[in-house]
Order: structure tokens, then C-alpha cells, then sequence
């Protein structure tokens, strides 16, 4: 007993009580402050003594709950970089220094409060583009969802090792995302040149061999993900940067106007991951009251892989997120959950180390949502049925994972056409899931499959120029030249500037020997593009099989200006030169 009594009274003496600068200081600076200092979204400042000490008890009551600081995947289940989440130890320090009245402790063992730059974070961008214009928010209403486009302008191809966004008025923006568009197809889409345009489900057309590979994504409070060595991501001139920001009004008139910076490298893509999507939308349809509504999805994957990142999306219902991996030998591994869903706090998750997973594993996503009226994120009073939809007030249930598939070389293209697939399977009516795998048997020569495929496609959605153009391509292939100019035809009445559905038109007006009007095409070409080297040899070919028939037709001085003009165009075309020498002599 009396050793009992020693040893209680020996450890309420070695007892110390925390302070701010000894305890709470290293835990604030490195949890908090990333948001919770100037020139971010966070409402206050916790960088001294005293703005921690000014809001100990709200600091005690947020962090108690689990509300503060915002991470929402569990413990346990995915190991994550930069988890921000406080560990119970942390918690527990935080409530006990509160208890006892917040004491400062010694300043001298108080750390420095880290820094955080007004301008760029990781200096300054090798490249910075503004949005041409900014965006008017109005005082009210509901959240807008507004794309802005920016152009690099690089004359070459470029390697980037990281992007930061910058996303004008902190506090507007809920989060954002970045995509790059490699054929134009956002332009198409602006309310007016340099304005941008309205929306969350971006139609911006991609290939099923370069697929997106890269998430980036900004929410307040967010770092900028800096690439390793052999992941850059490709910028080539003529690619645009669309960037996609949900905006939320702040009850005055606003202007957005976000800008981005680009930090290049010089050592290529050795590594070509791609980012897929988990989603069963056509599921999604949440009846009023529904106190767990669950929606679900499972891919199996085509070959190896790692994971690398992972990034949920759901809107205000969600409740229950997550996401795992079964074995072929039946074992079961976590890729993430979240127990207690809040959009607000989204945000793309790196894993500490790649999640490695192998050929035939099935990822499964299940989403579990409360349209309940004791759902106190439900913007509905009373509840109605909810369905899926870009707006806030609609759902979503997407899961998109960043994967490298394992093994030498760039894979991407078969994992893509397993994505594919798998999307036809759930719903037989995707129209760009029938576009890219028209794609695909395109390139292995099968173009009755692509033609199928392709007509399926502008069946589901006619107004698209790109599925018009490739269907041209397919048919063409297919000795259905007749056929193929219509599709091309059809493209540039949908989009007059789509210079490749123009230089496919010129290439079958010339093979039905309609030569004028491949020509024809072929200058406008030139007047948007002028030194565009295919359209200066196709038009080179045209103004020679042109010179052959004036030359038929005793046109000699004719025929030699054809001639000399495609010579202009393509000095290298050995058929305007032989044409020439034997019309001229010489």
C-alpha cells in the first residue's frame, strides 16, 4: 500500500500542465494555420498567443468534435501524405489546456510561427496566366459553377512538374479543379471569346490514348502537388487550361478573375498514369426520406497497378463514402472511408506509399446517402426526391483514382479500353464511351466495329463535331467515301473552325475528284493556320493532280502555275516537279 501511495503522489508531482507555447503551439502552426492566417478562406487568424488564446473554447469545442480540422478520411483505412487530422493525444492537450485556462508558458520556448507567402507558394512560376476576364458573381442565388479558359501559349512542347492555382477571392471559392483540353473543344463552348462558360459536367473532348493522368484540383487551405521525377504532365502548343470553379455568392456583387501559374522541368514523362472514374449516376435517384440510400460500382482491373491518389465527390446527402479493393484470394484492403461526409471539405487524397494492386482485384465504390429530414446538410425542407444532376442541389457519386499500371512503357490504352467497357456495361447509351472505343478500333484497323460504334454515338448525341469527324474517318475506311464527306460535312456545320474535320473533307472531295473544292478547303486552312505542314502537302497534292488535268485539257501555262505553286507549298512533292519538267521541257 504504501508503495501504491509513493508512486500516486510521484506522478501527479512529474505532472506538467500544457501551455501554448510548449504544447498547443506545435499543433496549431501545423494543423490550423495553413487556412487560419491572412490572405486565406479561414475566417480568423491563429498565428500568436493571442488569437489562439481569443478562441481557446471554440478551438476545444471544434476539435472535440471531430469538426476542426477538416479531414474527413478515417484513421486506418488508407494511409495518406499530409494527413491533417489530430490524433487523440493532440485532442485530449487541446481540451486540457482550455480546462485550465490557456497558459502562454515560456515565450522563449515558443517556435516561430511558420510563413506563408502572399504571392506564388512554391515561388515564382516559370509561366503565369490570367484569365482573359473575370467572371461576375452575384450577390445571390445559388452556387455557380463557371469555366474559365487560359492559354500557355508555348511554341513547343513543355514538360510541367506543377501548377498553382490561384483563384482570385478565397472566400468565393468552394474548390476547383483543372483540365487540360489538347483539341480545342472548350473554346467551342464560351459565351464569348475570353468569357468562359457555364457548368460543371465539362464536354471536353478527349483520346482513349491520352487519357487525363494527372488530378488537379485546389480547395482553400490546399498545397500545390509537385510532381516526382517521370510523372510531368504535357503541354504542347495549341493546348488550353480549363479551369472549373464552384463559386458560391458572398451577398455583394463580385468579380472572379483567377489566374494560374506553371513550373517546368526538362526531364520528360517516364511514368504514364491515368486517372479514372468510379460512378453509377443512373442508379442515383434518392427518394424523399431515404434515410440510407446506397449506390454502388465494381471494376476489376485489367492488369497490375498502384493507386496513387483517390478523390470522392459527392454533394450534400452524402453520408457514408468509401472505397476498397477485393483480392483474387479474397482479402480485402481499404482505399479509403468516410464515415461523416462534408462537401465542403473535399479534396484529392496522395497516399503515403502506392496502394499496389494486382491484376483481376476488384475496386469497389459504395456511396450511402440521407435524404432524411435529420440529415442537417439536406437543403431540402421538408426532403424531395433527389436525382442526379450537376447542380448543388442535385447528386453526384464519382470516385476518381489516380492508377500507374505496372510494367514498361505507357499501358494506359489498355486499362482505358477496360474503363470503356465497363461503362458500356452500365449504361449502353455513353456517348463518349462509344466515341473512344470507336477510336480504338480504328487504330487496330477493324473499321466496321468503329463504324458501329461511331454511329451509335452521333445517334446519342448528334451535336458533337468530334464523333461526326471520327465516323467520317471510319467510313471512309470502309471505301464509303460518299458517306464520309457527309459526316465531315456535317462536323464543320457544327463547328466551322475544326480544321481537322476541314483537311479530312479536302482529302475525300479530292479522292471523288472534286479537286476545286479540296482546294478550296485547303486554303482555309491555311488562313487560320498558315504554316500548318500536312495542309501545305495536302494542298500541294491537290494543286498538282489540278495542274495534271489542265494539262489534259491543253491548259499548259495553267498547269505550270499549279505546278510552281505546289513546288511553293512543298518543295520536296516529286510529282508537281516531274509534272513541271515534262510540261515545260525542263
Amino acid at each position: 500500500m504504501r508503495f501504491r501511495v509513493v508512486f500516486a503522489w510521484a506522478m501527479v508531482s512529474t505532472a506538467r500542465a500544457a501551455t501554448f507555447s510548449h504544447d498547443i503551439a506545435p499543433i496549431v502552426y501545423a494543423k490550423c494555420a495553413p487556412c487560419h492566417h491572412p490572405g486565406e478562406a479561414a475566417p480568423f487568424s491563429l498565428l500568436t498567443y493571442e488569437d489562439v488564446k481569443k478562441r481557446a473554447a471554440l478551438i476545444a469545442t471544434v476539435t472535440r468534435s471531430g469538426y476542426m480540422p477538416p479531414w474527413l478520411p478515417q484513421h486506418g483505412y488508407g494511409d495518406f501524405a499530409d494527413e491533417r487530422r489530430l490524433t487523440a493525444d493532440e485532442i485530449a492537450t487541446i481540451a486540457s489546456w482550455v480546462k485550465d485556462g490557456a497558459p502562454e508558458g515560456s515565450a522563449s520556448e515558443t517556435p516561430p510561427p511558420p510563413s506563408f507567402s502572399s504571392d506564388w507558394q512554391l515561388g515564382t512560376p516559370d509561366l503565369v496566366i490570367e484569365a482573359p476576364g473575370a467572371y461576375s458573381l452575384p450577390a445571390a442565388g445559388p452556387d455557380v459553377y463557371w469555366n474559365f479558359i487560359f492559354t500557355p501559349g508555348v511554341t513547343t512542347r513543355r514538360w510541367v512538374r506543377a501548377i498553382e492555382i490561384r483563384p482570385g477571392d478565397r472566400k468565393l471559392v468552394h474548390h476547383a479543379n483543372l483540365l487540360v483540353d489538347r483539341f480545342g473543344s472548350a473554346r467551342a463552348q464560351e459565351t464569348a471569346p475570353g468569357k468562359g462558360f457555364p457548368g460543371m459536367d465539362l464536354a471536353i473532348m478527349g483520346s482513349p490514348f491520352d487519357p487525363d493522368g494527372h488530378l488537379l484540383f485546389w480547395k482553400p487551405g490546399s498545397a500545390p502537388h509537385v510532381e516526382p521525377d517521370g510523372f510531368a504532365l504535357r503541354l504542347d502548343p495549341g493546348n488550353d487550361l480549363v479551369l472549373n470553379m464552384h463559386l458560391q455568392p458572398s451577398g455583394k456583387p463580385e468579380e472572379v478573375r483567377p489566374s494560374i501559374g506553371l513550373y517546368f522541368t526538362d526531364r520528360p514523362q517516364t511514368k504514364f498514369p491515368l486517372v479514372f472514374e468510379l460512378e453509377n449516376d443512373n442508379a442515383l435517384d434518392i427518394p424523399a426520406g431515404a434515410r440510407d440510400f446506397v449506390v454502388a460500382d465494381d471494376f476489376k482491373l485489367p492488369m497490375d497497378a498502384d493507386i496513387l491518389a483517390i478523390y470522392p465527390h459527392a454533394h450534400y446527402l452524402g453520408k457514408l463514402l468509401e472505397a476498397w479493393a477485393t483480392l483474387p484470394d479474397g482479402s480485402k484492403k481499404y482505399l479509403v472511408r468516410i464515415p461523416d461526409w462534408d462537401s465542403n471539405w473535399q479534396g484529392v487524397y496522395y497516399y503515403r506509399e502506392p496502394v499496389s494492386l494486382p491484376k483481376d482485384a476488384v475496386i469497389h465504390m459504395r456511396y450511402h446517402y440521407d435524404n432524411s429530414a435529420a440529415n442537417v446538410r439536406n437543403r431540402s425542407h421538408p426532403p424531395k426526391r433527389v436525382r442526379a444532376g450537376n447542380e448543388a442541389t442535385d447528386e453526384m457519386g464519382h470516385l476518381w483514382l489516380q492508377v500507374l499500371p505496372r510494367g514498361p512503357g505507357d499501358r494506359r490504352r489498355e486499362f482505358q479500353e477496360a474503363v470503356i467497357r465497363h461503362r458500356l456495361e452500365k449504361n449502353p447509351d455513353d456517348f463518349e464511351a462509344h466515341m473512344n472505343l470507336g477510336a480504338i478500333e480504328l487504330t487496330r484497323l477493324n473499321a466496321q466495329s468503329a463504324v458501329t460504334e461511331l454511329r451509335d454515338a452521333v445517334r446519342l448525341d448528334g451535336s458533337r463535331p468530334e464523333a461526326h469527324n471520327m465516323l467520317g474517318l471510319a467510313l471512309a475506311s470502309t471505301g464509303r467515301n460518299a458517306e464520309a464527306i457527309e459526316q465531315y460535312a456535317m462536323a464543320l456545320r457544327l463547328r466551322p473552325s475544326y480544321a481537322s474535320a476541314r483537311f479530312n473533307l479536302a482529302t475525300a472531295l479530292a479522292k471523288a475528284g472534286r479537286v476545286d473544292e479540296a482546294v478550296d478547303n485547303l486554303r482555309r486552312i491555311l488562313v487560320d493556320n498558315p504554316d500548318d505542314p500536312a495542309a501545305k502537302r495536302r494542298l500541294a497534292d491537290a494543286l498538282t493532280r489540278r495542274g495534271m488535268l489542265l494539262l489534259r485539257d491543253g491548259k499548259r501555262d495553267d498547269a505550270v502555275a499549279q505546278f510552281d505553286e505546289a513546288l511553293k507549298l512543298d518543295p520536296a512533292n516529286e510529282g508537281a516537279r516531274r509534272n513541271r519538267e515534262q510540261a515545260t521541257g525542263k
